[in-house]
C-alpha cells in the first residue's frame, strides 16, 4: 500500500503537545523552546542541526527557586516561552500564570542546564513575553496584555538583573484585527525591526501576521499580504497553525516554526496530541517574509524502550511534582513508584508525551501488594489506565465527573505487562482506546473507549495526551515502559 510522503508539510518536527515554540540559532546549532503548562519539570528545551531533527536536551525549569512546582491546575502554570542568545549567554523569559503570577526569566551558559533562578518581572502583566535588545543594548519585553480593557500587544524596557520596569507600556501594532493577539516576537534584519504577532485565537482561526518599522519601539506598519501564515478554512490536515518564530539559517536563508494541531474523524474534527511544533521554509520578497510548504523529510517513529534508572531521562515529566519526589531506584532494575498527590490534586506519574496517530505503549510492572497503572491521560479529569494489583486487573475511564470500571478480572498479584492501544476508530472519533493486560504468555482485553473522550474538543485545555506509569496504592515496580507504532496502521 503506497502511503502518503511524510514532510514537514503534514507532520510535525517536534511530535506530542510541544505548543508555542520559540527557537534561536547559535553558530551551527538551533535551540528550541515550548511550553510545558501543569508539567514538571517546565520548559523543554531541544537542540538541532536542520530544524528537522530534534534532541532533547533537559528542562529550564526545574527547581522551587524558578517557580512554584505543583501548584497549578491542568493547562495553567507554564505559558508561550521565548527563547534568546545574547552576550553569549542563553534567555528564556515566559508566563507564570498562576503561582506568583507575571513574567519569569532564567539564564544559562548551557541549554542543557543548569539554569539560573528566576528574575521575576512583577509589573508586566500579561502573557507571551518576548526578549530583546536594541542598539543601545536596552532590554525590550513585547507582550500580549491580557489585562488591559481590550487584549492587544503591548511593549516596555526593562532591567533584565532586577525585573524592575524602566518606563510605562506602550501599545504596540496588534495584528490586522483579529481577535486575541498574541505571541509577539521582534526581529531585526536589513535596517528593519520587525513585529510578528499570532492572531484570531489558538483554534482553528489561528494565524501569523507581522509588521515593521525603523524602531523597535514603532510605529509598525503591518504587511499588504497578512496573515502571513494561516491554514483556516482550508482543507490541510494541519490545522491551528500560528504562535510562531522565525530563524535565519547560517545560509542566510529563512525558517519559521510554528505550532499546529492534527485533527482527524468526523466533523468538528479531534485532535488528541495537543498543539505540535512544525517547520516551514520563508521566502523574502521585497523586504517581507512568505511563508511557504516544506518538503523535507520527516523520519517515521520508531519503537522506543527504557529499561528504566533512577535518575529519570529528560523524556518523563508528571502533573504538577517533579519525578524524583516519587521515584526511586528499584532493587534488580527498573524504579519504584509511590503514590502522590501534587498541591494542585493532580496524581502524580511519569509521563511521556503521545507523538504519534497510533501506537501501543506497554509497562511492565510488579506490583507487590499494591497497585500499579498504565495510564494515558489528557488531564486530571479525561483518562485512561490498565490496573494491576492484589485486587485484580480493571480498566478504568475518567470523563469529567464520571469514573468508571470497564472490566475486572483475577490477578495473581506478581507481574504482569499492561498495554493500552491507540488503533483505528470504530465510529467517527479520532482512534479508539484498547486496554490490555498480559499475564502468563495470555493476553487479556480489559476495554475499549471512543478515543474523542480524551480530545481537546471534549476535555478542552491546551496540552495533549500524555502516556506512563503510577502508583494507584502502595509502592509498585516498574522494570521497563516502551511505545511505538502500532503495526499496520
Amino acid at each position: 500500500m503506497n502511503r502518503p510522503a511524510r514532510t514537514a508539510a503534514t507532520h510535525p518536527v517536534v511530535p506530542g503537545y510541544h505548543p508555542d515554540p520559540s527557537v534561536c540559532r547559535v553558530g551551527e546549532e538551533y535551540f528550541l523552546a515550548t511550553s510545558s503548562f501543569e508539567y514538571a519539570p517546565g520548559v523543554p528545551i531541544h537542540r538541532s542541526t536542520d530544524l528537522v531533527h530534534w534532541e532533547l536536551l533537559g528542562h529550564a525549569l526545574t527547581r522551587e527557586d524558578q517557580w512554584p512546582l505543583g501548584t497549578f491546575a491542568d493547562s495553567r502554570g507554564i505559558f508561550a516561552p521565548t527563547l534568546r542568545h545574547h552576550d553569549g549567554r542563553f534567555w528564556m523569559i515566559t508566563t507564570d500564570v498562576d503561582g506568583l503570577g507575571g513574567q519569569l526569566l532564567v539564564t544559562a551558559q548551557d541549554p542543557a542546564g543548569p539554569w539560573s533562578p528566576a528574575v521575576r518581572l512583577p509589573h508586566v502583566a500579561g502573557i507571551d513575553p518576548d526578549i530583546a535588545w536594541d542598539d543601545d543594548g536596552r532590554c525590550l519585553v513585547t507582550f500580549c496584555a491580557t489585562l488591559e480593557p481590550r487584549i492587544h500587544i503591548m511593549q516596555v524596557e526593562v532591567d533584565p538583573a532586577t525585573g524592575e520596569t524602566l518606563e510605562e507600556p506602550r501599545s504596540m501594532w496588534s495584528g490586522t484585527g483579529l481577535e486575541h493577539p498574541e505571541a509577539p516576537h521582534l526581529y531585526r534584519r536589513d535596517g528593519w525591526w520587525y513585529l510578528m504577532v499570532a492572531e484570531g485565537g489558538t483554534g482553528r482561526g489561528h494565524a501569523v501576521s507581522i509588521a515593521r518599522s525603523r524602531s523597535p519601539r514603532g510605529p509598525f506598519e503591518g504587511a499588504a499580504h497578512n496573515p502571513i501564515l494561516s491554514h483556516r478554512s482550508l482543507g490541510h490536515p494541519v490545522q491551528s497553525t500560528g504562535h510562531a518564530d522565525l530563524v535565519e539559517r547560517p545560509d542566510g536563508t529563512w525558517a519559521i516554526l510554528f505550532l499546529g494541531t492534527r485533527p482527524r474523524g468526523s466533523f468538528p474534527g479531534w485532535h488528541v496530541n495537543g498543539r505540535e511544533s512544525f517547520l516551514a521554509e520563508v521566502k523574502w520578497r521585497d523586504g517581507w517574509p512568505h511563508a511557504v510548504d516544506s518538503e523535507v523529510s520527516v523520519a517515521a517513529p520508531g519503537w522506543f524502550e527504557d529499561e528504566l534508572a533512577a535518575p529519570l531521562g529528560p523524556r518523563w515529566v508528571s502533573p504538577g511534582l517533579l519525578p524524583e519526589d516519587f521515584v526511586s531506584p528499584a532493587p534488580g532494575g527498573g524504579v519504584e513508584l509511590r503514590p502522590a498527590d501534587a498541591p494542585s490534586g493532580a496524581a502524580a506519574m511519569i509521563a511521556a508525551r503521545c507523538t504519534e496517530e497510533h501506537w501501543r505503549a506497554t509497562a511492565e510492572v510488579e506490583p507487590g501488594t499494591g497497585t500499579a497503572a498504565l495510564r494515558v491521560r489528557l488531564d486530571e479529569r479525561h483518562w485512561v489506565e490498565v490496573r494491576a494489583g492484589a485486587g485484580g486487573l480493571s480498566g478504568v475511564v475518567r470523563v469529567g465527573d464520571l469514573e468508571q470500571t470497564l472490566t475486572s478480572l483475577a490477578f495473581d498479584g506478581t507481574a504482569a505487562r499492561l498495554e493500552v492501544r491507540s488503533v483505528p476508530p470504530t465510529t467517527g472519533g479520532p482512534d479508539d482506546l484498547e486496554l490490555a493486560a498480559h499475564v502468563g504468555g495470555r493476553e487479556l482485553s480489559l476495554g475499549r473507549l471512543d478515543g474523542r473522550y480524551l480530545s481537546s474538543e471534549v476535555a478542552g485545555g491546551f496540552t495533549g495526551r500524555m502516556w506512563g506509569a503510577r502508583a494507584v496504592e502502595g509502592t509498585v515496580t516498574v522494570r521497563r515502559l516502551a511505545v511505538g507504532p502500532l503495526e499496520g496502521a
